[in-house]
């Protein structure tokens, strides 16, 4: 009889031994384990990461991080991490932030504008994805890919539309210049190509005048008339003469993109560069910027008109006054130097 209760009370314990271990295990796997206030936190993975770089990323936001890391063990996480940019939800298990990390990897959007310079676009874009500046400068600048897709060195920045995407954080250099390039050859369709065709310019021509365009104006809907000028004087044989790209020519030559230059002087129209469109007849070898696809449609669907000359309107900033003359353009240049000096724009 004593032999039975004892029995029965060994059975007893260990049912409830049993009992707590497996609760113990349930809550490690399945109870809530954060420890932060906001109804979700980002989380970023590198891609060559350890459970260890793991931990300085995701341990503030973890209640008791032991039992995660026990449970990432069991389900095989802490062997085959990846990298990538995740949310973890406030009250979520451990079971569910590493179902998470394992399958729920969240693009990133990434933006950038009017860059002049390879240098300039890695560094914008390696503020917004894994990848650094100098991985992605090399992917833009490798020889290889560049002769394969039809570029060069001066018409590399052409295959860049300015615009927002959607990437995988985790995307390597050469993994955005890739994507990039798809994008590009889905923008010429071709209906944008015989567009081009029929102003007698290929792609990458379209886009170094579409690169002048920006830079002339800011406002869009006076762009496809600055367009309609300069294919104009393509037309007619006569020189582009766009300060633009005097302005960039000294900054290629310098190596210093962040030079301002507001006044562009009777000196500078000698500088010997290729992209000079005083000296050089037709569209430059390349694009002195990343033009928006706006700029791009102007030239592709110009104003029709006979204008030749263009000059800023300084009763209204941000537009230009028009012309068909050389006499009339230089009267309606006298109010913008008059204005340059009244600034005292010098340079």
């Amino acid at each position: 009889m004593h032999l039975k209760r004892v029995l029965w009370a060994a059975a007893i314990l260990g049912l409830i031994v049993c009992g707590f271990i497996a609760y113990q295990i349930y809550s490690a796997i399945f109870s809530p384990n954060t420890q932060f206030n906001n109804e979700e936190a980002f989380v970023y993975i590198a891609s060559d990461a350890n459970l260890s770089d793991v931990r300085k990323s995701l341990e503030p936001l973890v209640k008791d991080w032991s039992s995660f890391e026990a449970v990432a063990d069991r389900k095989g996480y802490s062997s085959n991490i990846k990298g990538g940019k995740y949310v973890i939800k406030n009250g979520m298990s451990n079971n569910d932030m590493i179902n998470t990390l394992r399958s729920q990897n969240i693009p990133v959007r990434v933006s950038f504008n009017n860059q002049e310079s390879a240098a300039a676009l890695a560094g914008r874009v390696a503020e917004q994805i894994e990848a650094d500046s100098l991985s992605l400068l090399k992917a833009f600048n490798d020889a290889q890919f560049l002769g394969e897709a039809g570029f060069d060195e001066d018409t590399k920045l052409a295959m860049y539309l300015p615009n927002t995407y959607e990437f995988f954080w985790n995307t390597s250099g050469d993994g955005f210049r890739d994507r990039m390039y798809k994008e590009y050859k889905r923008f010429w369709t071709e209906d944008r190509l015989e567009k081009a065709k029929k102003q007698n310019l290929t792609a990458a021509q379209a886009i170094s005048l579409a690169a002048i365009v920006q830079k002339e104006t800011v406002k869009s809907d006076e762009r496809p008339r600055v367009a309609g000028v300069y294919l104009n004087r393509i037309k007619k044989g006569i020189l582009l003469q766009a300060d633009p790209t005097v302005i960039f020519a000294i900054k290629k030559e310098t190596g210093n993109y962040d030079t301002i230059i507001k006044r562009v002087l009777y000196r500078d129209l000698e500088i010997d560069s290729p992209y000079n469109t005083y000296k050089n007849a037709g569209v430059p070898p390349g694009p002195i910027t990343m033009p928006d696809i706006t700029s791009i449609e102007a030239v592709l669907n110009p104003e029709k008109h006979d204008y030749l000359y263009f000059v800023a309107d300084v009763s209204n900033f941000g537009y230009h006054m028009f012309a068909e003359t050389l006499a009339q353009h230089n009267r309606n240049k006298v109010q913008y130097i008059r204005w340059l000096n009244q600034q005292n724009v010098r340079r």
